[in-house]
């Protein structure tokens, strides 16, 4: 079974691509690249906008790397980024932690502007969603309503703060603006879903293993 993986980066344990030289492995991405493919890619920084995102990007990194917190990170990327307007996609249960993303941003001379999940009050039902969902209210979860908002808001940047998986991807795929998250939701991780990939080996065995969640 191993031997028909197609590998790819996360097969990798050397990452020399990081790097100005060194040994690749035979399937790397750097070295089996398709020049058609990497100059596709690079013709999109010819992109005004972009390509301004690369720059301002790797200059906060270099500024504030093991220095800010990822909430700082955004304030300065915003700020030097020239943007006025930021959007909140908020999952309804962290809209304490948002209003004080909100005031952190305007103290800082941003205007926030956030739209809640279960914005609009729309039933589960309407979109088909399974009967058994309702267990957890009836109201749906929205993310292309928060987008909708936010793009008729002409926000410049949107910062996601939890909402679930699935519902986040459609927030990204329909939002017109720059997006980045700050919080992604796990609430048995505390929202810190790294953390059972670190313990992929002790606690969270069980993730190596199917168990047939489906």
């Amino acid at each position: 079974m191993a031997n028909d993986i197609k590998r790819s980066c996360a097969d990798c344990a050397v990452t020399n691509c990081n790097l100005e030289e060194g040994r690749y492995p035979e399937f790397c991405l750097t070295t089996n690249m398709d020049a058609e493919v990497l100059a596709d890619a690079m013709s999109c920084y010819e992109n005004e906008e972009d390509r301004r995102i690369a720059q301002v990007s790797a200059t906060v990194e270099h500024d504030g790397y093991m220095q800010w917190c990822r909430v700082e990170e955004i304030i300065v990327f915003a700020r030097r980024m020239g943007y006025k307007k930021i959007g909140i996609a908020t999952c309804v249960g962290l809209i304490n932690e948002t209003r004080k993303l909100a005031e952190i941003l305007r103290n800082h001379g941003f205007e926030a502007y956030a739209v809640a999940c279960k914005c609009g009050t729309q039933k589960k039902a309407s979109v088909g969603c399974a009967p058994e969902c309702d267990d957890l209210g009836p109201n749906m979860c929205n993310p292309i309503l928060q987008a909708k908002i936010l793009n008729k808001e002409k926000t410049d940047f949107n910062v996601v703060m939890g909402l679930c998986v699935g519902h986040d991807s459609l927030f990204y795929k329909h939002a017109e603006a720059p997006v980045t998250t700050l919080v992604a939701k796990d609430r048995v991780m505390g929202h810190n879903p790294a953390a059972a990939i670190y313990q992929a080996d002790f606690y969270y065995k069980r993730l190596k293993v199917d168990e047939g969640h489906e």
